[in-house]
């Protein structure tokens, strides 16, 4: 069985859970998702500069909405038990854990104790982010010994 780690920071939706159950075809996929709720991840200038680079300019003024701290806890709880529970109903073994802070630190561990063959990087982009190479993924790559699949949610949670 090929063992991916899943690092995410929203529930994944139905189109997310389809593409990447597909990427190994036929081959069996247990995934072990990592979850830490965007309001935990990045400061919300940050975010909202990102939202302004899509065009999103309600989204940008909205930055101050976003759950911090306990909310976001309970909101990453939910979250990660939705996209598990899509996981497993497409056939996936899937199991996770929220991250509450480092999540390199926390991706590392898990790549190690699952012995995983690759990491899969699932989030919104985020250009300030990516263009200092400061992202999860890019970060992740000189971290865990395994492949880093960068990719972007399909659609909003």
């Amino acid at each position: 069985m090929f063992r991916s780690v899943l690092m995410i920071e929203k529930a994944l939706t139905s189109a997310d859970v389809e593409f990447v159950t597909t990427l190994h075809g036929d081959e069996a996929v247990s995934f072990h998702v990592l979850l830490q709720p965007r309001g935990d991840q990045a400061d919300r200038l940050l975010r909202a500069i990102d939202d302004v680079a899509l065009g999103e300019l309600d989204e940008a003024a909205r930055e101050g909405d976003t759950p911090e701290g306990e909310e976001a806890k309970g909101f990453g709880e939910r979250a990660l038990e939705v996209s598990l529970t899509a996981l497993r109903a497409s056939g996936s073994e899937a199991d996770g854990r929220l991250v509450e802070d480092h999540p390199l630190d926390a991706l590392r561990s898990l790549v190690s104790e699952t012995g995983a063959d690759e990491v899969i990087v699932l989030t919104d982009p985020h250009y300030v982010e990516e263009f200092f190479h400061r992202d999860w993924a890019s970060r992740a790559r000189h971290k865990v010994g395994v492949p880093v699949l960068k990719l972007f949610s399909h659609s909003k949670a």
